[in-house]
């Protein structure tokens, strides 16, 4: 038994995820009001961080995860990068949805609490995070690097965009958008597949300077995206009143900004990658 796995930093961040992470999807169970696509995925999203957790944790308590055909220490850094950018989400969008002011009743106190406890859990892997962050120069783990947990965060903000897409086969233009969007996370995430599952040795060239055109051409593609979808989305349309919840004038914004936080995010990965092959 390792119970350093417990004791350390790191495995304190886990215990209090683990322990906020229950604590809230009990307290959103207990009002029965989760309904729709948006209760859906935040219900899913507490329920996946608490199991995923407790069996990373079990695994290092007991060191089982040796023997497991995988990269452990990639694994634990995306895994960590993404439950901190999907508790984020649901921290945002829970209250959003289902929290309404005057918030009195003893069901929106219960919600209140809940998403309380959802931003200390996203408090908790943020740390976790930064605890497992690769120090400069170290590169045994590609995942938890820079470049790495930028990977993690460019395909979830692919995911989000593809969640808001809407009325978008008619036009090319943001046809062209939608296969940037494609064809760019498509890549990613083999990327972090093949990272974790140790299959990045047999690719037959320099992994290195791939990589760094890989990002190259993406930050090209998304600069196309980032002119070209808010360009043939709001031409000649003004935001409709009212616009209610699935409303495509905001669907369309939401993809613009997410649009423009994955292309910052290419530019600093190529950034960080260049520097690391060439500097």
């Amino acid at each position: 038994v390792n119970l350093r796995a417990l004791t350390s930093w790191v495995g304190i961040a886990r215990l209090f995820a683990v322990v906020l992470a229950c604590l809230t999807f009990s307290l959103v169970a207990s009002t029965a009001n989760f309904d729709g696509p948006s209760g859906t995925w935040c219900m899913f999203t507490w329920c996946f961080c608490f199991i995923v957790t407790l069996l990373v944790l079990l695994l290092e308590l007991f060191e089982l995860y040796p023997v497991l055909p995988l990269s452990w220490d990639d694994f634990t850094s995306a895994f960590s990068m993404l439950a901190a950018l999907m508790v984020f989400t649901s921290s945002v969008v829970f209250p959003a949805a289902f929290i309404s002011s005057p918030c009195s009743s003893n069901l929106c106190a219960r919600q209140a609490v809940a998403t309380t406890a959802s931003c200390l859990c996203f408090l908790a892997y943020a740390v976790e995070v930064g605890l497992t962050r690769a120090k400069p120069g170290d590169i045994s783990s590609f995942l938890s690097t820079v470049p790495g947990l930028l990977k993690v965060f460019e395909a979830y903000v692919a995911c989000l965009i593809f969640s808001l897409l809407d009325k978008y086969n008619k036009e090319s233009g943001l046809m062209w958008c939608v296969a940037v969007y494609s064809i760019c996370f498509i890549f990613t995430l083999l990327i972090i597949i093949f990272t974790i599952g140790r299959c990045l040795t047999y690719i037959p060239c320099p992994l290195d300077k791939m990589l760094v055109g890989y990002n190259f051409l993406a930050l090209l593609m998304y600069i196309t995206a980032t002119v070209i979808w808010p360009l043939y989305s709001f031409r000649g349309q003004s935001r409709p009143d009212p616009c209610g919840r699935n409303c495509s004038w905001d669907k369309h914004l939401g993809v613009t900004f997410l649009t423009i936080f994955n292309l910052i995010a290419y530019l600093v990965d190529l950034v960080y990658s260049s520097r690391m092959v060439f500097v």
